[in-house]
């Protein structure tokens, strides 16, 4: 079988922040690294899963909630894909730079947390899930377009 695309990022190299990771038509599929891969230390179940309620909620009820097509963790632990139709990499990283602040600073109950909304209702971290938008802020604070593509150095072929 052919090696997927994110298969060739050499992950020894990533660090956190935000990447582009492909480009299928109008459809960009970003990678955003909120851990170091192979570093030790990943998101905690618990966070994880309440960051992406939170993100999703936020970035879904903002200017480009229609051009949101999917939020999700990756399953190794060091962050999330967010996948968006018809927007340039600029609002795709305004749209993540706005999120993570909102998140950071957030206040009230995690959305979609019962147990009719949510198939793990027992798993959450709320106050953690802040702390990582709020480092986040820090990492992407002076992330620009040209720093979302992988350093040649980062790929493996």
């Amino acid at each position: 079988m052919q090696r997927i695309a994110s298969f060739l990022v050499n992950h020894d190299l990533l660090d956190k922040g935000m990447y582009l990771s492909r480009v299928d038509g109008d459809v960009s599929t970003y990678d955003i690294r909120m851990a170091r891969p192979n570093g030790g230390e990943y998101l905690p179940n618990a966070v994880l899963h309440s960051f992406e309620h939170l993100f999703a909620t936020v970035a879904r009820n903002g200017v480009y909630a229609n051009s949101v097509l999917y939020i999700g963790p990756m399953g190794c632990r060091t962050g999330f894909y967010l996948l968006t139709h018809g927007l340039t990499q600029e609002q795709a990283l305004g749209l993540v730079k706005d999120s993570f602040g909102a998140m950071a600073v957030y206040s009230g109950p995690l959305p979609g947390a019962t147990h009719a909304e949510c198939g793990n209702y027992l798993e959450h971290d709320l106050p953690g899930a802040i702390a990582l938008a709020h480092m986040m802020v820090g990492v992407l604070k002076n992330w620009s377009v040209a720093d979302m593509a992988y350093k040649q150095a980062q790929t493996c072929l």
